[in-house]
C-alpha cells in the first residue's frame, strides 16, 4: 500500500508542564503542516499574505484543502497516517477548517501506530522514543513547545524543515514496523522494549476492539479522550462485536 503521513504545528505559545493535559490550552491554531508521500511528493501547508510572507495561522480554506487532499488520499488508496493523530493532528485539521465531519471521517480511515500502540499497552510513546529505538537515522530538527516560539519569531524555514522531517520520520517508522511486524521503543530508564504489531490497523478497526489493561496504571488516559471531539463520536466504545 503507498504510504503518506501527515504532520502539523500549532502556532499556540505556552508551557506544558509535566504529565500536564494540552488540551487544558486548546483549542490550537496550526501555523504550518506538512504531507510526505514515502519516497515521493512532499507539501507544505500554510498560508500567506499579499506579500507572499507566511501568516501566523492558517487559513479556513487553506485547512480545508488539506483535510480533503487527505481525504482524496485515502480514496485513491493511500494509508494515511499520523503520529497521535487521531488525538491532536487531525483534530486541528477539522476545527481550523471548520469542518469536524470530514475529519472524523478521514480520522476512522486513518493509522496512527501510536493509538494501536496505546490500545495494546495503555500507554501513548513518543516518536523520537520509536524513532532511537528502532534505529531511525534522521533526528527530529526541534521539539513541538519550540516550533511555536520559532515561528512567531518569523524563523518559518526552520519550522517548516522540522515538520516535514516529522512526516518523513513517521514514514521510515511505519515501513520499519510493517516489515518487522513490531514496534520498539526506549523506556524512561532507558531500555529498548518490543511490542508485536502483526499489521497496522484503522482508527475504526482499533475502537472495535477492546480497550486496554491500565489496572496497572495509576492515572491512566481514557481511549474515549482519543476521539471525544468526533463530530458523530463514531464508535467510540467496545461494543464487543468486530
Amino acid at each position: 500500500m503507498k504510504l503518506l503521513s501527515f504532520d502539523i504545528e500549532i502556532s499556540d505559545i505556552f508551557e506544558l508542564k509535566q504529565y500536564e493535559d494540552i488540551n487544558k490550552y486548546a483549542p490550537f491554531h496550526i501555523a504550518v503542516a506538512s504531507t510526505v508521500i514515502h519516497k515521493g511528493q512532499e507539501q507544505l501547508w500554510y498560508s500567506t499574505d499579499n506579500d507572499n510572507k507566511p501568516l501566523l495561522n492558517i487559513s479556513k480554506a487553506k485547512a480545508n484543502d488539506l483535510l480533503c487532499y487527505l481525504k482524496a488520499m485515502q480514496d485513491e488508496g493511500f494509508m494515511v497516517c499520523a503520529w497521535n493523530g487521531l488525538g491532536f493532528d487531525i483534530q486541528w485539521i477539522g476545527y481550523n477548517a471548520d469542518n469536524m465531519k470530514l475529519a472524523s471521517e478521514v480520522a476512522l480511515k486513518m493509522y496512527d501506530p501510536m493509538f494501536q500502540f496505546f490500545n495494546q499497552r495503555g500507554f501513548p510513546v513518543s516518536l523520537a522514543s520509536v524513532a532511537k529505538a528502532m534505529g531511525i537515522k534522521q533526528a527530529k530538527l526541534m521539539t513541538g513547545e519550540n516550533a511555536p516560539i520559532q515561528w512567531h519569531a518569523g524563523n518559518y524555514q526552520n519550522v517548516m524543515d522540522y515538520v516535514l522531517g516529522d512526516s518523513q520520520i513517521t514514514n521510515l517508522i511505519i515501513d520499519e514496523i510493517i516489515k518487522r511486524k513490531k514496534i520498539a521503543w526506549v523506556t524512561q530508564k532507558g531500555d529498548i522494549k518490543t511490542e508485536p504489531i502483526e499489521r497496522l490497523k484503522t482508527v475504526q478497526e482499533i475502537l472495535k476492539e477492546p480497550e486496554p489493561d491500565q489496572s496497572w496504571l495509576s492515572n491512566p488516559m481514557s481511549r474515549k479522550g482519543f476521539c471525544k471531539w468526533f463530530h458523530t463520536e463514531p464508535q467510540c466504545d467496545y461494543k464487543g462485536k468486530p
